[in-house]
């Protein structure tokens, strides 16, 4: 056999166009119209939402003072660090708010450099990914080509994400770019976020140590692995086309999963690729309407994270999706 996991052709019916699909499986524009409502007022409410949350989980290990409950913090940090990535992403769309000013603004120092992420450069990236996956300009191949690989394989990079190996490769071209004439406006932009939520968090807290193993050391390790995981599991085993149902994965969501993994709706990945003008509240209504029209079948659908991990790592792939 093989070693791909792209669907066979049978599980792929043809069923485009539809009454309310298009033959790309974008919806028509009457029903596309309402799935593309940004809702400024919820996107508001999230983005303070998320850094109460970070903010009060240091204080309550403060006031705790346990080292349990420090790392029982650190642990929470990989998920708060998957969501901020995600919002990151929905503000690179221009999805996070109608108003491209305050979109760009608040996706780009209240999300994106707080989590270390130079968004402009994500952004050109992204698009990228967008318009071929797998294609000749697929900026992000290296990271989940050459799936299904041996299950050794896997844990070899994980285990390189949860000790800093991956991230270090990351956070030193960020520090190093500081030096390079003409770009170096948004590594200093980024460090300087850094240095303030470092200045605040010692501050606040009287702990010097907070921001680098509360924050900082999150990122560099277990967000890697989330990362990781979140990310093959979109796209791992897969190739071009102008499918793409043959490009990316479709994973039944669960409450564990979108709690720790694939926050903000991420994981209806599928509906983002065909239309990734709809922002993330609205994707599992378009995945219902892909469902529906029967563009989105059981076959396709992994039964959870889990069973395309093990797919994944299987060494052989396979040719269904469906459940094992």
């Amino acid at each position: 056999m093989a070693m791909t996991m792209v669907p066979t052709a049978e599980d792929r019916p043809s069923v485009l166009p539809t009454e309310r699909l298009l033959p790309s499986g974008k919806c028509r524009p009457e029903i596309r119209s309402s799935l593309r409502r940004i809702d400024d007022r919820r996107n508001a409410l999230s983005v303070v939402g998320l850094w109460s949350t970070v903010v009060a989980m240091v204080a309550i290990a403060v006031i705790v003072n346990n080292p349990f409950v420090y790392a029982a913090v650190f642990v929470a940090m990989g998920p708060l660090h998957a969501r901020f990535a995600i919002l990151m992403h929905e503000s690179a769309h221009k999805l996070l708010f109608t108003d491209n000013r305050w979109n760009d603004w608040i996706g780009t120092w209240v999300i994106a450099y707080p989590a270390l992420v130079p968004i402009q450069v994500y952004r050109r990236a992204h698009f990228a990914h967008h318009r071929q996956e797998f294609g000749p300009d697929e900026p992000d191949l290296a990271f989940y080509g050459g799936y299904p690989c041996r299950a050794r394989d896997l844990w070899r990079r994980l285990v390189r994400d949860a000790v800093g190996i991956s991230g270090w490769k990351n956070f030193v071209p960020l520090v190093s770019a500081v030096r390079r004439r003409g770009s170096r406006r948004i590594p200093l932009s980024i460090l300087g976020v850094q240095a303030l939520l470092w200045a605040v968090s010692w501050a606040a807290t009287g702990r010097w140590w907070i921001y680098p193993a509360l924050w900082w050391l999150p990122w560099m390790t277990q967000w890697r692995v989330l990362n990781r995981l979140r990310a093959i599991a979109e796209h791992g085993g897969l190739q071009a086309g102008d499918d793409r149902r043959v490009t990316t994965h479709t994973v039944r969501q669960t409450p564990l999963a979108r709690l720790w993994l694939v926050p903000y709706n991420t994981g209806w990945h599928l509906a983002h690729h065909v239309d990734m003008g709809i922002p993330w509240r609205n994707l599992p209504a378009f995945h219902a309407e892909l469902e529906r029209a029967g563009y989105v079948t059981d076959a396709l659908t992994y039964p959870n994270y889990r069973s395309l991990w093990k797919a994944l790592a299987s060494g052989t792939g396979s040719v269904s999706a469906g459940p094992a």
